[in-house]
């Protein structure tokens, strides 16, 4: 399907490389990185390592794969992780836990994708050998499913704390943690310090192509390496994508700023409406959730009315639509799609 005469709002990964993304790629030193050898891979791997503060990165092609690394290279068959009941590993990863690590995942209803370290006592498994062994703790920042909304510092300070009291480790799905950082002033070191290993992406509100990578300690990140390997995920002159990853980090993390007004904007012009819902206050980034139980139509419908004027926007949950703001459309577009959305609905 060509998008090119369409506002598309699907998601921050629709986004397509710019001419200077592109020259950075064309021009990017490469070698082989299943050796070790690319220049343009090890110059990004450290400069995320050190973004996070922590001793080591690598460079995938995906943030599932980040993700089920860190589960992997974290746990034994039969543990089980911890994680909100909306989360991204949790929902939209495929079951991969399960099929690739063998674990089981529990999860725990929050409030805007954020638990409380409270929820945890009940949750902890009790150290019997009928039961799984409880393993990680992951969180999600910022919260996709719940709109684009970031975890409080304190209470990651509160769960970290009761993870190590009780021998948990933790994992960040930080795929969209720099909009955290762009929207609170908090710098990823300062969220990253409370886990054992952080994921972070570079192909959603930065942009690029391809890619995200895992960071963590020299010994995790050697396990990660063999997984990924294992995985098929050992990439050879792979400078090429990560170029385009360096350049995003390097150029498009500030302009996020202009993604969250845009969102504000957005969510504020369609809340008007009488027969949609929006929660403003779950509107802290570039992604806004709508409630459309009021139209009396399912969300798909709406989804393909606003197709046929032009607006491209995705499946949020059972009862709302998703629109998120990026790079690729302008204020001016956004200010148009928030009149388009309006005028269907009403």
């Amino acid at each position: 399907m060509s998008t090119e005469k369409y506002i598309d709002l699907r998601s921050d990964t629709v986004t397509r490389p710019s001419k200077a993304m592109r020259e950075a790629m064309a021009n990017a030193e490469v070698g082989d990185d299943v050796f070790g050898e690319d220049p343009t891979v090890l110059k990004l791997q450290e400069k995320v390592a050190a973004l996070l503060g922590k001793e080591k990165a690598l460079y995938v092609s995906s943030g599932v794969m980040s993700n089920q690394l860190a589960i992997k290279s974290h746990t034994e068959p039969g543990d089980e992780i911890i994680c909100e009941q909306d989360a991204h590993i949790f929902n939209y990863e495929t079951a991969a836990p399960s099929l690739i690590s063998s674990v089981q995942v529990k999860t725990i209803p929050g409030v805007k994708g954020v638990l409380r370290a409270e929820q945890l006592v009940t949750a902890l498994r009790p150290k019997v050998y009928y039961m799984p062994r409880s393993r990680m703790i992951c969180l999600e920042n910022t919260h996709n499913r719940a709109g684009g909304t970031i975890y409080p510092l304190e209470e990651i300070k509160k769960i970290s704390a009761f993870a190590r009291a009780n021998g948990l480790l933790m994992h960040l799905d930080g795929a969209r943690l720099w909009n955290a950082w762009v929207a609170t002033g908090i710098h990823p070191k300062e969220y990253a310090q409370y886990f054992d290993s952080v994921s972070v992406c570079f192909s959603k509100g930065l942009g690029a192509p391809i890619g995200s990578a895992i960071t963590g300690t020299v010994e995790f990140i050697e396990r990660a390496r063999k997984w990924r390997k294992v995985y098929g995920g050992g990439m050879r002159q792979a400078g090429i994508i990560a170029a385009g990853a360096l350049y995003a980090l390097e150029h498009n993390v500030e302009r996020l700023k202009e993604d969250h007004e845009k969102a504000s904007y957005f969510a504020k012009k369609i809340s008007t409406s009488p027969k949609v819902r929006v929660d403003l206050d779950t509107v802290q980034t570039n992604i806004v959730l709508v409630n459309v139980e009021g139209t009396g139509k399912h969300p798909d419908e709406i989804i393909a009315i606003l197709k046929s004027k032009g607006l491209l926007v995705s499946f949020g949950t059972y009862t709302s639509i998703r629109a998120v703001m990026h790079l690729d459309v302008s204020v001016e577009e956004s200010h148009r799609a928030a009149d388009i959305f309006v005028s269907t609905v009403n």
